[in-house]
Order: structure tokens, then sequence, then C-alpha cells
């Protein structure tokens, strides 16, 4: 996505959704359905068990089926600026997912009636709706989104449909499981892309190259919009973040790298990349940028202890069930 500034209000839980269900359109099949899943467990009603005893937990954690711990919210946080165009469809789509969610929409600036569309929406509690006086970046946005956040699991979700919200479950599900700390969207792993410019997928794998040479991870897309933390995580690193435009993206990969006993997992996504034409924002100066940063952040964060995380409730085994 591109230069965002965004306020946001209120955080909104949305009902679980349903995982037996054989998959609606707009909707996954593989979580609760919309009873609460503290509802099903005091009914005795596992819709998952069925499942669970038909295939088995492995299979089922690798098809993706599992439960979502009670309680759990997952916080979106939408950088935003001049997608009057799209944004109406990208908070669409992050509700079609039927995960029990909270948008934290952070407009940066916006000169082309995206202001307007997210004022009409600030009396709707499903929103925390953030408004930046000024045109600061994407980096900027992200900072403010991620200190409104409220729910376990922050993801960051650009507002160009670049991105596909129905990809959130499988990329929360390492975490959930509590395999990971942080996860990774790459785009070149996955199986459903827009062909588009050359130069951009080489410079995307050099700087991701560069930066695994200074951070030792091995990761395939480190520009990725697609990066979801525990929240804690999240929170200790965003004070400390500096910049403001796409620089952000190797800033944050190095501090996450930094962090004692990080546990960074990766998982395939499809994307749907934009032209210019299309709106799309940066440029060859951010590139650049981005190699500075590369350097100026590999030292890490200055604290390396890992936040203390209370792993969140794994699914339940099924002979706990009867």
């Amino acid at each position: 996505m591109e230069e965002p500034d965004h306020h946001g209000p209120e955080s909104h839980r949305a009902d679980p959704p349903r995982a037996i269900q054989p998959p609606a359109p707009d909707r996954p099949w593989w979580s609760p359905d919309d009873s609460t899943v503290s509802a099903n467990r005091q009914q005795g009603d596992f819709r998952l068990e069925p499942v669970w005893r038909l295939l088995g937990p492995g299979i089922c954690r690798k098809l993706g089926i599992y439960e979502l711990p009670e309680g759990f919210v997952l916080s979106i946080v939408i950088p935003i600026y001049n997608e009057r165009e799209t944004i109406e469809e990208v908070v669409s789509r992050v509700r079609a997912t039927g995960l029990p969610v909270e948008m934290v929409l952070v407009d940066d600036g916006s000169t082309d009636g995206t202001r307007d569309i997210l004022s009409s929406w600030k009396s709707d509690p499903t929103f925390k709706i953030i408004f930046h006086p000024h045109n600061q970046g994407k980096g900027a946005a992200l900072r403010t989104g991620f200190a409104a956040a409220t729910g376990n699991v922050v993801v960051v979700q650009d507002a160009d449909l670049e991105y596909d919200p129905s990809e959130y479950a499988k990329l929360i599900q390492p975490i959930v499981e509590d395999q990971a700390d942080v996860v990774f969207g790459s785009r070149f792993t996955g199986d459903n892309q827009r062909v588009l410019y050359f130069w951009h997928y080489m410079g995307n794998r050099l700087l991701t190259l560069f930066s695994n040479m200074m951070t030792n991870l091995n990761l395939t897309d480190m520009e990725t919009c697609y990066k979801v933390f525990r929240r804690e995580v999240i929170q200790k690193i965003a004070p400390t973040l500096r910049e403001n435009r796409f620089g952000i993206e190797p800033e944050l990969t190095a501090k996450l790298a930094s962090l004692r006993g990080i546990r960074v997992y990766e998982r395939p996504i499809s994307y749907f990349g934009r032209t210019y034409a299309d709106g799309k924002k940066i440029t060859w100066r951010d590139g650049v940028r981005a190699l500075y940063c590369i350097v100026r952040y590999s030292g890490g964060l200055p604290d390396k202890t890992m936040p203390r995380l209370e792993p969140l409730s794994t699914p339940r085994e099924l002979d706990q069930a009867n």
C-alpha cells in the first residue's frame, strides 16, 4: 500500500466465524460459526470435533482447520492515503473473513475525499479511526495504528486491494497454535500473482537478500505488507520506529530479528499488484532508502529482551471434548 496516516476511535469484535460450514463465498469454513466460542463450549457444541475425529488433528492443521481461542481478537491496522476508490471494498473484505476483528484505520492526510468516507464511519463501533493532520507516510501511520491496537494479534493491511484479507486465517494460524510470534506473508512463494514489473521484482529480491545478510533471517519477502505480530511484540517495537515512509519495512524487520528468541514464520500469499496508473506510490527512491535503512537499523533494538508472552489458549484436544 502507500503513504498512510490514520486515526481510530473504537475497536470491534465480530462474532467468531463458523468453522465447519462449507465455504460461503465470502466467509471461511475453517472457523467457528456465528455463535461465540464460549457459547459453543457452554452448550458442549463443538462443531470442529467431527472434522477433527474424521481427519485427525495433524491433517486438520495442515488444511488450516483450527479453533480460535476464546476471546480472540485480530487487530487490523490499515494505513490510508488517497484510497477513496478502494477503502470501502477493503473494509468489506475484512468483514467478510468472519473473524473477530478490530479495524484501526489511520488516514495519513488524504486529499481525495477518503477522509469524508472515514468521517461518515465515526459513529460505527467497528472502527477506530485516526486522522493525521497532514501526510507523513506509511511508517508514521503504522506507528499510530500499532499504538491504538488492542487485539491479541496485529496484522498490517494496505488499503489498495493488492493483498487479500481472506488469507488472514492461514497467516494467524502459526501464532494461534503457539508456533510463531511473527508471521510474514510471502508474495514470492504464493501461487496467484499478477505479473507486473521485472525491476520491482528484482529490487524486492535484492533488498530481501541484503536484509537477510544483516539479520541472519532467511525470508523470501522482507518488503511484504502482510506482517502479523503478537501485540506485545509489535507494541514493544513501535515506540522505537523512526521511518515515516516505506523504510518502515526493513526497520521493522531488523528490530524484530534482534529480539532474543523471536520465532518468525513465513507463509505464502497471493498478490494483486497495482500499476502506477492504478495509484501505486512506491518509487525507486524508496528502494534506495530501504538499502540505507537495512544498514542503519542492522543493530536492531537497544533492548533485545523478548516481552513476556502468555500463550494464546491452545486448540482443544479431542479427548477433552468428551
